[in-house]
């Protein structure tokens, strides 16, 4: 996936401001990509200049104005490429694990703190995807139900599931690492342990 198709995917339910999008951005599809405001901007426009978006002026409050963008044909073509065409593994660029890697290098209470800080990120994440399966589930999700008003009632379970089943792998993901922090604290807890009766025998 690309800052492209998740705009694309955005636009697809209807026009939006570049603002609003980022808005939109931040409680949907940037919870499986990320994107500041600085790269989506720039990326509206070359979209526009590549046929695959339409901008437009509208009022923006008692005097302002702003940019709107509306998904071209051209656009929807290109997202369903996109969709039908195989998927496209990145290899790992993984910080954290690469510091798990060399946790000898520091102090037994800094090796925990880098576990600790990792179970409190993917506990705030996986409660965040939590509540958004509730929302899902509950119909109380307003860019789904926005995505539903304009998808053939067919369609409209298979658009719930899917995503459902996407965050619910996501929480499963957090769960994970969770559960690969706790482990690290316990490794740490039991290589220090002869550390510690090796000081005690010296003194």
């Amino acid at each position: 996936m690309s800052l492209r198709h998740a705009i694309l995917a955005l636009l697809s339910v209807e026009p939006m401001t570049g603002y609003d999008l980022a808005k939109r951005f931040g409680s949907s599809v940037g919870f499986v990509w990320h994107a500041p405001d600085s790269q989506i901007y720039p990326e509206l426009r070359k979209m526009e200049k590549g046929g695959l978006l339409t901008a437009e002026e509208v009022s923006w409050g008692p005097r302002g104005k702003k940019t709107q963008y509306r998904i071209t044909e051209e656009g929807r073509d290109v997202f369903r490429e996109w969709m039908y065409s195989p998927l496209e593994y990145s290899r790992e660029r993984d910080p954290v694990h690469l510091k798990a890697a060399y946790l000898e290098w520091v102090e037994p209470e800094a090796a925990r703190d880098h576990m600790r800080a990792h179970i409190d990120y993917h506990a705030m994440r996986r409660d965040q995807w939590l509540l958004m399966i509730g929302e899902l589930k509950s119909g109380t999700n307003e860019m789904l139900n926005k995505r539903l008003a304009v998808t053939p009632k067919a369609d409209h379970q298979r658009t719930i599931e899917y995503k459902i089943f996407t965050y619910e792998g996501l929480v499963a993901r957090a769960e994970t690492e969770i559960e690969w922090a706790k482990r690290g604290l316990k490794l740490i807890d039991d290589l220090a342990e002869p550390e510690k009766s090796t000081q005690s025998g010296q003194e």
